[in-house]
């Protein structure tokens, strides 16, 4: 079995600059990526952006500049923005991109050659803003059933991929394998799409020129399906002359989308590559909406709400932990969830702050109070030593199971436990009443039980956490883990390790001054 790993962001359309809605996906496949290469496999994390279109040609035009230098603009933004957010991706791809252009259009021949993809005259109503067409049936209530916009009714020449001639494998497919998850999507699928019937698709046009042309026929350009869906094969090197490392990691183990997309993954996408004979993916996961004011957070709608929604100024205020940590551990992974300015702040207190800071000033505070700032191999475990080591082990082995399966969310919340419990571990014990009656043994034991527990813990977090966590092995005397594995067990302290306790981790914040401040910024920004 291949020991690779492939998972991958959609590539986002760069109509204007990301917020923390975009960086959800992002910031949720980061954390997947880094477990996996702590899991010791290679890891090949991609994400990108979807550059061609009516809507990027109109943006581009309304700005005065080439559509060129009004996406080049977007795109170092949001690079920048991935760097600000410690993103570790392997590879950036943009639709404008000349490998990615040449692929594409070998990949709509190979198709009309096959006779996957024919000519005709398509008639239908068609979304500007989403740039799709839609059946009578498909709209709700008249309008868009995607962004609920009015829609139009348009005719032209345009090539059609014969996806309806892949109904049947998809369907199969979507009941009878976990290809799609959560599993409440194949639902939606299902009812929405494949009951009603799947329509050929539309895959050029011939009114839109801001796209890739069709080499044999260039007054048509190549529609978003063809043109956008292959990136995740043309990233790699398919359809090129170096087809190395598409033959390594693909088929790939993750596309994680918004649920919004997740028809354009879990049903187009893999009758492309069916109709391709290539290996689909191992799985699709569509994830829910991170919702801010009751609806969908993103750079499309303005709200009336003064909670601040630019990753940049709550990386600044409050450290870049603060942020992954609410998108990934606060957020059911596969379910919808909100964002607040309260439930962000009151995260920053009680999960970093309360549980795991104040786990590790109390701890290596007591070494230094205690101990002169040394520690030693605990010697005598007690029961409720060993009690508490085993309740470490068993959340670090629910930690593992629940990446596994992409829990990410419920993965951190069993790391949060641990810390949990070590604060607890702390009360129940009274380090403090054994340093009066001087019994320095037992409290070395006892120390020595939490510091592991704590770096235990640690290892567990840094795939999520890149700032702080990877400074609390230095002030424990411990070297810095590549692997999970490192820090599988109790045991590992060495006698005289020196510890430093250094600065609060994440200072407690005054959730009421902070809304204040953050909601004057806001209204300065208006």
């Amino acid at each position: 079995m291949k020991n690779t790993f492939y998972i991958t962001t959609p590539i986002y359309y760069p109509s204007n600059k990301f917020t923390l809605g975009n960086c959800y996906t992002t910031i949720i496949c980061d954390g997947i990526a880094r477990w996996n290469r702590m899991m010791g496999k290679e890891v090949f994390y991609m994400t990108g952006t979807d550059e061609h279109g009516q809507k990027i040609a109109t943006k581009a035009l309304s700005s005065g500049k080439s559509e060129m230098e009004y996406l080049n603009e977007i795109i170092s933004d949001s690079k920048s923005l991935w760097s600000l957010l410690d993103i570790s991706y392997d590879k950036f791809i943009r639709t404008t991109d000349t490998y990615h252009e040449k692929a594409v259009q070998k990949i709509f021949r190979k198709l009309y050659d096959k006779g996957e993809i024919y000519k005709s005259v398509y008639k239908g109503m068609y979304c500007t803003p989403c740039e799709s067409f839609w059946t009578n049936e498909q709209l709700v209530d008249g309008k868009c059933p995607d962004c609920g916009r009015e829609v139009h009714e348009m005719e032209e020449e345009a090539y059609f991929f014969k996806l309806s001639k892949y109904q049947d494998k998809i369907k199969d497919l979507l009941e009878n394998t976990d290809f799609l998850e959560p599993r409440s999507r194949v639902n939606e699928m299902i009812n929405n799409f494949i009951k009603p019937g799947l329509q050929d698709l539309c895959v050029s046009r011939t009114s839109v020129k801001w796209g890739i042309p069709v080499d044999f026929d260039p007054k048509h350009t190549i529609y978003v399906w063809i043109d956008a869906l292959p990136n995740y094969i043309t990233g790699l090197g398919a359809f090129s002359e170096d087809e190395s490392m598409f033959n390594k990691f693909w088929p790939a183990d993750i596309h994680v989308v918004g649920k919004e997309i997740v028809r354009f993954h879990a049903i187009i996408w893999p009758a492309i590559l069916m109709a391709l004979d290539l290996p689909l993916p191992k799985k699709v996961y569509g994830h829910g909406w991170l919702l801010f004011g009751g609806d969908k957070l993103s750079k499309s709608k303005s709200s009336g709400l003064k909670d601040i929604n630019d990753p940049r100024i709550l990386i600044e205020r409050y450290g870049l932990d603060s942020v992954r940590l609410f998108i990934q551990k606060e957020i059911n992974f596969g379910q919808d969830g909100n964002y607040t300015q309260e439930l962000f702040l009151n995260t920053c207190n009680n999960a970093l702050a309360n549980q795991y800071g104040n786990l590790v000033s109390r701890t290596l505070g007591m070494i230094g109070k205690y101990l002169g700032g040394k520690i030693g191999k605990a010697k005598n475990l007690t029961d409720k030593d060993v009690e508490f080591e085993q309740f470490v082990i068993n959340k670090r082995n629910k930690v593992i199971e629940e990446m596994a399966k992409y829990n990410v969310s419920g993965a951190l919340n069993t790391v949060f436990d641990i810390f949990d419990k070590g604060n607890k571990y702390i009360d129940e014990n009274e380090p403090w009443t054994l340093f009066k009656e001087g019994n320095i043994t037992r409290l070395n034991d006892l120390l020595c039980v939490l510091s592991e527990a704590i770096i235990i813990g640690t290892t567990l977090l840094m795939p999520f956490l890149t700032d702080k966590p990877k400074t609390v092995f230095e002030r424990f005397g411990q070297k810095i883990p590549n692997l999970i594995e490192e820090y599988n067990s109790f045991g590992f302290i060495k006698n005289d390790t020196v510890t430093n306790k250094g600065d609060n981790l994440y200072p407690r914040l005054d959730i009421n001054k902070e809304m204040e401040e953050l909601y004057a910024i806001s209204e300065s920004m208006a």
